[in-house]
């Protein structure tokens, strides 16, 4: 089984910064994809940034510019750099993974976190 734990939420003032990781630990052989999304009441859970195993990345147009996605294949981590945050950026942010958990093992498998709260105020 593979897990993934999320850390460095919390509350900030706008203009400030936080620092999301997202560690993932288990029967891992490779991580295609590794994402972060955001979720607020009563809205659906949407794309923040995306980072592929060719380290391409896709980032939501309101994100450009103020959040870097970064990974570390050798920790199976994913990390989302939130500078300059507004109050619209407050929501539960989650992490979700595309992992392969073995050499003979073709298939990708889905996973996401337990989601940290992050709390931007004006």
């Amino acid at each position: 089984q593979v897990q993934l734990v999320e850390s460095g939420g919390g509350k900030v003032q706008a203009g400030g910064s936080l620092r999301l990781s997202c560690a993932a630990s288990g029967s891992i052989f490779s991580i295609n994809s590794m994402e972060w999304y955001r979720q607020v009441p009563g809205k659906q859970r949407e794309l923040v940034a995306r980072i592929l195993s060719t380290n391409s990345t896709n980032y939501a147009d309101s994100v450009k510019g103020r959040f870097t996605i970064s990974r570390d294949n050798a920790k199976n981590t994913v990390n989302l750099q939130l500078n300059s945050l507004k109050p619209e950026d407050t929501g539960v942010y989650y992490c979700y993974m595309t992992i392969r958990p073995g050499a003979y093992l073709p298939n990708l498998y889905q996973y996401w976190g337990q989601g940290t709260q992050v709390t931007v105020s004006s």
